[in-house]
C-alpha cells in the first residue's frame, strides 16, 4: 500500500489479545492506528501490549460484563484523544458447557453460548454507538460471525446454540446498522470459515477434519485460515474506504460458502 489506511484512527478490539484479535491490532498499527486491546487473561494483556511497541495499550476485562467496553473506549479517549471504530471478535465455544447438537443442548450450554457471542456482543455495540453519538462523529464497528451462522456443516461442527448466535450477529449488525445509518455510524460483519486460534484447537488437531477442510476450503491449496486471512477485510471496514459501506456481511472462508466438501 502506498499510504496508512487507518492514519490516526483510534479503535477498539474487544477480544484484541490472541488470535484474530491480535493479528488484527497489529495491523492496525501498521496501518497507522492507536488501538485497545481487550482480553480476559492477564498475561496475554501484558504479551500483547508489549507486542503492539507502545501504539496500542491493553485492558484486562471480561467482555460479558457491561463495563469492560465502556472502559476501553474511555482508555481510549483519553490516551488517543477520541474514539473512531470498534471491532469486536471476542466470543467462543460453549461445546463444555453443553452446547452440540439439539437433541444433546443443555440449557447451561444454550445460555453461556450466548453470553459469550452474544450478549457481548451486543454490549460492545452498545458502548460503542452511544460514544459516536455523543461525540457527534459517527464511526465505524466491525462484528465477527461465522459461516456456521448461514452455511450449516452438520457433520463435523454440529454446535446449533454457537451457529443460533452467529446468524444472530448478523441480524443484529443489519438492524443496527439501518437505524444508525443516518448518524453516520457504519456496522458490519465478518464471516470467516475455520481460523487457526486458541478456540479452534478441537477441529484444527483433528485428522479427519483438517481432511474435509482441504476439500471444504479449497483456496490457496485447501487449508485452515490464519487470522492473517481475515486483516485485509478488516482494516478495509475500520477504514474511510469502507464510509459508504454499512450492514453487510464479508465471508472471508476459503471458499467454504461455495465448496461442498467431501468426507
Amino acid at each position: 500500500m502506498d499510504q496508512l489506511w487507518l492514519a490516526n484512527k483510534r479503535i477498539v478490539i474487544i477480544g484484541g489479545t490472541t488470535g484474530l484479535g491480535l493479528s488484527a491490532a497489529q495491523a492496525f498499527v501498521g496501518q497507522g492506528a492507536r488501538v485497545v486491546v481487550v482480553g480476559r487473561n492477564e498475561e496475554s494483556c501484558k504479551a500483547a501490549e508489549a507486542q503492539l511497541g507502545g501504539f496500542g495499550l491493553a485492558l484486562n476485562g471480561d467482555a460479558t460484563d457491561p463495563a469492560t467496553a465502556i472502559s476501553a473506549i474511555t482508555l481510549c479517549q483519553g490516551e488517543f484523544g477520541g474514539f473512531d471504530g470498534l471491532y469486536h471478535v471476542a466470543g467462543g465455544s460453549g461445546r463444555r458447557f453443553g452446547d452440540g447438537p439439539l437433541h444433546h443442548l443443555t440449557l447451561e450450554g444454550w445460555n453461556k453460548t450466548v453470553e459469550l457471542n452474544l450478549t457481548s456482543l451486543m454490549l460492545s455495540n452498545q458502548a460503542a454507538v452511544r460514544a459516536f453519538l455523543e461525540q457527534n462523529t459517527g464511526g465505524t464497528i466491525l462484528n465477527m460471525s461465522s459461516v456456521l451462522g448461514f452455511s450449516p456443516s452438520p457433520k463435523h461442527f454440529a454446535t446449533h446454540a454457537y451457529a443460533a448466535t452467529k446468524s444472530a450477529v448478523i441480524g443484529f449488525t443489519k438492524s443496527i446498522a439501518a437505524y444508525y445509518a443516518s448518524n453516520d455510524i457504519r456496522i458490519n460483519v465478518l464471516a470467516p470459515a475455520l481460523v487457526e486460534t486458541p478456540m479452534a484447537q478441537r477441529a484444527a488437531n483433528d485428522e479427519t477434519i483438517r481432511a474435509f477442510i482441504g476439500t471444504k476450503q479449497p483456496l490457496n491449496g485447501g487449508r485452515i485460515g490464519q487470522p492473517t486471512d481475515l486483516d485485509g477485510a478488516a482494516i478495509y471496514f475500520m477504514s474511510e474506504y469502507s464510509r459508504f459501506t454499512t450492514g453487510q456481511v464479508l465471508a472471508v472462508d476459503g471458499g467454504w460458502e461455495v465448496s461442498e466438501g467431501q468426507y
